[in-house]
């Protein structure tokens, strides 16, 4: 876990994150949205309200969405985070992403990266949700500009887009298995 010199403010927090594992100095009072956007660059992570209120700043911390303006970047020493960065594979954006982009699910853009990683840990504990249960599912994130009507399609899109892949993916391993 972190660990703070004697006498000094700042300690050392490692995150697997996005895939890697990174390290960086930090006081030990900042909050984990302001350590990934100032310390390791990864602005993708909106400030928002920075009371846990609007959604902006989601991240997915240990398989579970968490609004990083509400966590000490110490909290997150040695644990998992993805941001929005870590959702595409190089240029081949992640179906949620896809989903998204074809369904009109943005408009600004403010509270895209919080609706991305919102859906995807909504989509991993229930692949098929009702319109009710994805309305449930990104709650705790506002959006300013959409009335939401074109990301409750874009979920149900990135829904089908992801069961249509799992289901793919498992015809060709049975494929093979024969």
């Amino acid at each position: 876990m972190a660990s703070t010199p004697p006498g000094d403010g700042t300690i050392a927090v490692t995150l697997q994150i996005n895939g890697g594992e990174r390290t960086a100095s930090t006081e030990d009072r900042t909050l984990l949205v302001n350590f990934l956007r100032n310390e390791l660059g990864l602005t993708g992570t909106h400030v928002g309200c920075q009371t846990g209120q609007c959604g902006a700043c989601t991240v997915v911390l240990d398989g579970q969405s968490v609004k990083s303006c509400m966590v000490l970047a110490a909290q997150a020493d040695g644990h998992e985070v993805m941001t929005v960065e870590g959702m595409a594979n190089g240029t081949e954006l992640h179906p949620i992403q896809e989903a998204y982009w074809e369904q009109h699910g943005l408009q600004c853009g403010y509270c895209t990266p919080g609706m991305l990683l919102s859906t995807m840990t909504l989509l991993q504990d229930n692949p098929d949700p009702s319109e009710d249960e994805i309305r449930h599912g990104i709650e705790g994130n506002i959006c300013r500009c959409t009335g939401y009507h074109n990301i409750i399609r874009s979920v149900q899109d990135a829904a089908r887009r992801m069961n249509a892949s799992t289901t793919t993916t498992t015809s060709n391993q049975a494929e093979v298995a024969e």
